[in-house]
């Protein structure tokens, strides 16, 4: 059996990372896990670990995620999906994988932020060499397992959706996406959406559509970011299964790589 752990890292310890896990049976893939931060997947295998309802940031423990994962999955993990930016040597400005990732996705409107020395920093050496220390160092351009990959959701969701450009379902954002309506207006577009990439997902994974049920349209910041970093988590495994069966590629080189799933990565469209 194989299994990935996805993860939405957060750049700075105030935010909670969003955690999926997906693991492959008989009939295909399931989505074995997805929760709001590190606290909320942890407390799957020990509920004494969530402290509060609300999910909140801290350093991500690498031997206790995936003592974690493997108990729900059955197994030990194959691979770690992260989205954030990751380099075998420390991160202080733009690197080579970031202006690939935006020559090619640019013109979609998924271009990559610039890291640099204190976002993420140390954030991302921290994380990187934690889980190196269990055994899954960074994969670049050449690709193992049990290994580290980085990932990058905009780009994905493009391919996923065969979208011309990125997909408008960030929270946050709905005042710029959509300024002439009114919030439950908003609301509602951003469920929309949501469900758009939860039945795409679904598709891939089974589960997804029962770990992701709608929120009313007065669900509160706190719920609506929750559900997108949960969210944004899965998406980050799908990449992880991609790249495991050979339907993503490296935009990269030897220091970093971002892992994006090929135009048709979708199972639908891969060859028998």
């Amino acid at each position: 059996m194989l299994a990935i752990l996805g993860i939405d890292a957060a750049w700075t310890l105030t935010q909670p990372s969003g955690v999926a896990l997906v693991a492959k049976h008989s009939t295909g893939w399931r989505l074995m896990a997805a929760e709001p931060s590190y606290q909320h997947f942890l407390a799957r295998t020990d509920r004494s670990l969530l402290a509060e309802e609300r999910p909140s940031g801290s350093p991500p423990d690498a031997s206790a995620l995936l003592a974690s994962a493997a108990m729900l999955s059955g197994g030990a993990i194959d691979l770690v999906a992260v989205d954030m930016p990751l380099a075998r040597s420390p991160i202080v400005e733009r690197r080579f994988s970031d202006n690939k990732v935006s020559r090619a996705y640019g013109g979609r409107k998924c271009g990559t932020h610039s890291p640099n020395a204190t976002r993420p920093g140390r954030m991302s050496d921290d994380l990187n060499q934690r889980f190196k220390r269990e055994g899954y160092p960074l994969q670049t351009i050449a690709f193992k397992t049990p290994g580290l990959i980085e990932v990058y959701p905009h780009p994905t969701l493009v391919e996923l959706a065969d979208a011309k450009e990125r997909l408008p379902y960030k929270a946050s954002k709905v005042g710029a996406y959509w300024p002439k309506l009114k919030p439950p207006e908003r609301s509602a577009r951003l469920y929309q959406q949501w469900d758009e990439i939860v039945d795409l997902l679904e598709g891939e994974i089974a589960g997804v559509a029962v770990a992701l049920p709608r929120l009313g349209l007065d669900a509160s910041g706190v719920k609506l970011k929750a559900c997108e970093d949960a969210l944004d988590a899965i998406v980050c495994a799908w990449v992880g299964i991609c790249a495991l069966e050979g339907r993503a590629k490296p935009f990269g080189d030897e220091n970093s790589a971002i892992w994006i799933p090929i135009p048709g990565a979708t199972t639908a469209n891969a060859p028998l």
